[in-house]
């Protein structure tokens, strides 16, 4: 899921060079150096993307300085993968005296982290910070034995993003589109198709992101709760991958060969909607001349699904406090901002897009205010309360290689291959990755 770092690095172009000069003032850089800055009042930080997480760090270190004017961050800015490489190198090492105090972590790589490299981590149950603030499914992401690991930062909750002027040409609107199946969705697709010439929506080709939202949106995941592998004879997941089969068929979903290309459908009146996490709004807005055309509401939901919802995410973050970190203050600090300051999510909203998961954050004036855009919708309140009704799903130690098996069977499947051959060889490549 790399890829996720391309869609934050378009997420608030506006920003990156006022972030990366500010960054350079904050001591970032890309030494990747760990923690023992030997000052008390001092955390290192870990995280990636100038306009976003780094912005935010820096506001989050604004807001604590008003009551610790001592405190300090040192933010290096690495980018995911490195992340991962360092944490994975120095855990299998015993290094652990060179990780930072605090580092970002994609919430699909937490379970494989806190499994893998328990060391790593620092327990965060008893810290004073309230998880129950936070939406059940995202603070799932990295809880294991029945203990907190990581505070969440921005959200992936998914939802529904429409063109209300195409869908009024066709005589639709967003009611239409909301509380539904996807089997009406795909109705109303071809409708829309047939009266305007614009399919619904695009997808890069060869990526399962759309496909495992649907099946998190009924509680549906590629593991049991024990971690098994259930790609083979997953009803959720064979439905998904037939209602995907169809929206290609019927032409009202087009693929694309690469990220880029995707924006490019949305910003360049190619399509009418896309389903995505509420990040892909940054992108969305960079067409300023679409202004008011726009709308959000939840995601269709798989019919015939036992514990369907219209409710789903893709990706988000949360911040890891290390086990060789000063815990006291990094607990503090985060307890402070990100898991107890509306005026810190209040500060962040309007320049980054960065939605909160702290759901308090989503009864702020900031957070009910009409966002022009989108026609006057309170997008940004809406979008936390969806959050709250995601389904928890247990993403497994080998959630990437699960992944990459079922994109390359769907790609199989629409391209005439069985969809119970293709699956079952997901699950064989899947299980012999966990080997």
């Amino acid at each position: 899921m790399s890829r996720l770092l391309t869609r934050r690095s378009v997420l608030v172009g506006s920003l990156v060079a006022a972030g990366a000069a500010t960054l350079a003032a904050c001591g970032g850089s890309d030494s990747g150096s760990g923690s023992g800055s030997g000052d008390s009042n001092t955390l290192t930080v870990w995280c990636w993307d100038p306009a976003f997480n780094i912005y935010a760090m820096q506001e989050a270190e604004k807001i604590y300085q008003k009551d610790h004017p001592d405190f300090k961050l040192d933010i290096v800015e690495i980018v995911w993968d490195d992340i991962q490489q360092k944490v994975t190198t120095l855990a299998q090492s015993g290094d652990l005296d060179q990780l930072p105090d605090i580092f970002l972590c994609q919430n699909m790589a937490a379970q494989k982290n806190i499994i893998n490299y328990p060391d790593v981590f620092a327990d965060l149950t008893d810290s004073g910070i309230d998880f129950s603030e936070f939406p059940d499914s995202v603070v799932e992401y990295s809880t294991a034995d029945g203990a907190n690991w990581a505070v969440p930062f921005d959200s992936g909750t998914a939802v529904t993003a429409l063109r209300t002027d195409i869908l009024e040409q066709a005589g639709y609107t967003v009611a239409d589109f909301t509380d539904i199946t996807w089997t009406r969705f795909i109705e109303l697709g071809k409708d829309i198709l047939a009266k305007t010439g614009r399919p619904m929506l695009s997808g890069q080709a060869g990526a399962s992101d759309l496909i495992m939202m649907m099946i998190q949106s009924a509680g549906a995941s590629l593991f049991d709760a024990k971690g098994n592998v259930t790609i083979a004879d997953n009803p959720a997941l064979t439905r998904a991958a037939e209602i995907y089969k169809e929206m290609v068929t019927s032409k009202i979903l087009i693929e694309v060969n690469s990220w880029d290309e995707y924006v490019g459908t949305l910003v360049n009146d190619q399509v009418n909607a896309t389903v995505n996490g509420i990040w892909i709004s940054g992108s969305i807005q960079t067409a300023t001349e679409q202004s008011g055309k726009w709308a959000i509401t939840n995601v269709p939901s798989l019919d015939g699904i036992e514990g369907a919802t219209n409710y789903t995410a893709n990706g988000g973050s949360s911040w890891v406090v290390t086990a060789e970190a000063n815990y006291d203050l990094a607990t503090d600090f985060l307890k402070s901002t990100y898991a107890g300051s509306t005026e810190f999510y209040d500060t962040i909203l309007p320049s980054s897009g960065a939605i909160a998961n702290w759901t308090p954050a989503g009864e702020s004036k900031v957070y009910q205010e009409p966002v022009e855009f989108y026609g006057g919708q309170a997008v940004y309140a809406d979008v936390v309360g969806y959050s709250e009704e995601v389904p928890s799903v247990n993403t497994g130690v080998y959630y990437y290689e699960g992944r990459d098996a079922v994109a390359a069977a769907l790609t199989q499947i629409i391209d005439g291959a069985d969809p119970a051959t293709a699956l079952a060889d997901a699950q064989k490549t899947t299980e012999f990755a966990a080997s």
